[in-house]
Formats: structure tokens, sequence, C-alpha cells
């Protein structure tokens, strides 16, 4: 084997890296060091994908491929180590609703972002831009919703069906998505943090490191002959390899028994990797915590506090990437309608979140709504990197509600891929999808506010 620098494939994946860390390393110091970018909040990790975004316009040599590949590995390995936590009792004292009021919220939020961009779309294309695809609109909350996959999947329908440049315009909006959570997310930080409603982030990680080595469980004894973080690594790389089998294992059947249906079906699996992920890492979390009851002692592989650095990782790594890996395409004519979508679609989010979330995160609202708004203009990611600047222990609710929000989100919101299709038919169906997400808007406000399951007799 050639070990030198002729094999690319050998040292591509270390040179990626390198820049990576580069970038972190750098944006730590500038942080350190330059008082505004300090003051501002800017994440490292954030600062650090601008600084590469930024270079790889100037020529830096760096494999975007590579770079969504480390995106889209990252969630769900990052997901993995936070579900495979121990949890404390005062974590489970949620509703046992807020995984289907979250999902609520996720799907009236795609609605709500639907509604403004069909109409942007349908009242330019009767005035400025007659030439315009009436049904472009509907790439806003697959953009800044559902990320840049199910933009690039429907741009390219629609491009399909005589949108010219949908795929470049999908994808645009779903980059200006990320840039919203990434920037006007952190200003929005700074404007609580200024008007006093947000209190300084407790860091529990040394009290939490004392506990998890010094209260006698097996994984002190473990260390023995294994180093502990070698064990926390071995169950996040196993149950991301238990991911992919039974991920692979559900498209391949669906593909045999209903191939129409898995043609959809399948890319959201894929897609939404994580949320499986997360569910087989908290059945072995439960399949360990009843191992050690069988056994009569306390059983624990689990270190949480090695669990939480490791999904900081992948978190760290995922927001660099997933910002350097950002390339807006040429969209030609297409920027009056881009540029109000961007704007508006923010806006319209942020004022709908900021009322859901007030009644679904009572306890933990700025939490909820800020953790929510990342990933709802722009990533899953982007939602994490938010929460950890108030919220650094991932302590309150409001991580797990992303993963069981989307978890519930992916049935309600079914209904909408059949509207995607149905939009693109003709301009009177265009209103006819305005008309109908209104009216489901509505069902998703009544589970938000009014829904409260089964009363219990007192």
């Amino acid at each position: 084997m050639d070990y030198s620098a002729a094999n690319q494939g050998l040292w591509n994946f270390i040179i990626q890296l390198g820049l990576i860390a580069g970038a972190i390393l750098l944006s730590q110091f500038l942080q350190k060091k330059i008082t505004w970018i300090r003051k501002a909040m800017m994440p490292v990790a954030v600062l650090a994908g601008f600084l590469l975004l930024i270079l790889k316009s100037l020529g830096l040599p760096l494999d975007v491929e590579l770079m969504e590949m480390l995106v889209f590995h990252g969630i769900a390995l990052g997901f993995i180590a936070m579900s495979l936590r121990m949890p404390e009792e005062k974590r489970q004292a949620a509703s046992n609703l807020t995984g289907l009021k979250s999902g609520a919220v996720i799907v009236s939020t795609y609605l709500v972002q639907g509604i403004v961009g069909l109409l942007i779309s349908l009242l330019l294309s009767y005035t400025l831009m007659p030439e315009l695809f009436k049904a472009a609109g509907i790439l806003l909350p697959m953009g800044y919703g559902q990320g840049p996959g199910q933009a690039n999947n429907v741009g390219s329908t629609y491009e399909a069906l005589g949108f010219a440049g949908g795929r470049s315009f999908g994808m645009s909006i779903a980059a200006a998505g990320y840039l919203v959570a990434c920037t006007v997310g952190v200003i929005i930080l700074n404007v609580l943090k200024h008007q006093g409603r947000l209190q300084e982030p407790r860091r529990s990680a040394e009290s939490e490191l004392a506990r998890d080595y010094f209260e006698g469980d097996d994984s002190a004894s473990v260390s023995a002959s294994i180093d502990v973080m070698s064990v926390q690594a071995a169950l996040v790389i196993l149950v991301y390899l238990l991911t992919f089998l039974v991920t692979w294992g559900l498209t391949a059947g669906l593909s045999a028994i209903a191939p129409g249906v898995a043609k959809t079906v399948s890319p959201l699996l894929w897609g939404f990797n994580f949320i499986i992920g997360s569910a087989l890492a908290m059945l072995v979390r439960m399949l360990l915590s009843r191992r050690g009851q069988d056994t009569g002692r306390a059983l624990r592989r689990q270190n949480n506090y090695l669990l939480n650095r490791i999904s900081g990782f992948f978190f760290d790594i995922m927001i660099v990437a997933g910002i350097a890996s950002i390339n807006v395409e040429d969209i030609r004519g297409l920027w009056v309608p881009f540029l109000l979508m961007a704007v508006l679609g923010g806006a319209v989010t942020w004022l709908h979140l900021s009322a859901v979330c007030k009644k679904v995160y009572r306890d933990y609202y700025y939490q909820g709504l800020i953790s929510m708004f990342g990933m709802l203009t722009g990533t899953i990611s982007s939602g994490v990197l938010l929460l950890r600047e108030i919220d650094p222990d991932l302590s309150t609710p409001a991580a797990n509600n992303l993963i069981t929000g989307s978890s519930f989100g992916i049935v309600l919101g079914a209904p909408i891929l059949v509207l995607v299709s149905l939009a693109a038919r003709s301009p009177l169906m265009c209103w006819i999808t305005v008309g109908i997400m209104a009216v489901y808007l509505a069902l998703m406000c009544f589970i938000i506010f009014r829904f409260q399951g089964k009363k219990q007799q007192k």
C-alpha cells in the first residue's frame, strides 16, 4: 500500500479534519482575544464554519462532499450519545403529551412557512414575475423547515415540471435558512441576554464527572482493563451500526412490498436516521438498566460526563462542516422571491414559535423557543447549537423535544408531501393548497392549545 501523499484516498480525510481543527482553534483564539466577538456570544463552532466558508471562496481545497457526510453522520452520532445518558429523575417529569405537541409545533411551522411562501410566489407570478413557477413558494418550508435534503429533492422534482433553476432555488433557500439560524439566532440570544431574560448557564460537568467516577458503579471498574472513554465510544458506534442495519432492513422490505411508497418514504428514513438511532440508544439504555436490576446490582456502563463530551464533539464538528459546506448556487432571475422568502420566512417562523412555545414549554420557554427556531430555520444541528449557548449541559428537555417532536412530525407532516405534488399541478391547485394548509394549521393549533388527552380521575 502507498502511504505517501500521492495516495489521496489515504490522506484526504485527515487533511479535511485538520482544516476543521485548525479553524476551531483559530476561532477559539479569536474569541478570547477580540472583545466584540466574545460579547456577541458567537459560538466557536459557528465562527470556525464561517472562516472555512470564506477561505473556501478564496480557493481553499475544501471537500464539500466530505463536509456533507460529516454533517449527516454527526447528527446521528451526537444524538445517540445524548440518548444513551442515564436520565435523572428531574428530567422524567415532562408531560407525556410534550412529544406530540412538539410534533404539532414543528408541523404547524411548516404550514405557516408554506402558506407565506406560496402567497409570495403566487402574488409575484400575477404581478412582477409572470414567468415564475407558481408553486415555488412551497420550497420555503422544504428549505427552512426540513433542510437541504428535502429542498434538493422537491426542487429537482419541480425543475423537471418546468421550474427553471428549481434545485438551485431550493438549495439557496436552505442555505439562507441555515444562515438565519446561525446569525439571527445569535443576535436574538444577545438581545434576550441584554434584556435580562436569560439566566447565566450553569455547568454541572465537574460534579457529574465526580459522581460518575466515584459512586463505585461498574464504569469505574471497567476502566481498570479498558479506558472508560473507549467503552462510551464503542457503545455509540455500535448503536449507530444497529441504526444502519435497521434502516437498511426497513427500506429494503418496503421496496419489496410497495416500491411506489418506498420512493417517498425511504429518503425520509435515511434522512431522519438520527431518530431511529436515538430510539435504539434508548432501547440499549433500558436493556443495560434492566440487566442491572436482574443481577441485583447497579450495572452502569454509561458515563454521563463522557457521553456529554462525545455528543458535544460530534455536534461541534457537524456545525463547522455544515456551515463550511454551504454552496449558494446561481439563482439568476430569482433574487426577488428568494429575498422575500428568506426574510419573511425567518420573521413569521419567529413570531409563530414565540406564541406556540409559550404554551408547550412553560417551564423552559426560552430553551424550547431558541432550539425550535434554530431547527426550523436551519437543521437540527443549528437548533442544538443555539440551545447549547443557554443550556450547555442540555439539562432541560429541550434537546430531547427536538428528537421526539421530529418523530411525531414525520407522522403529522405526511400530508404535506401530498400537498407538494398537488400544488405543482396548476395555479388553481396552488390556491387550493393554501386553503388546505390553513385548515390543517388550525388542527395543529388545536393540538397545541386545546388538546389535553384523557382527563385523569381524581
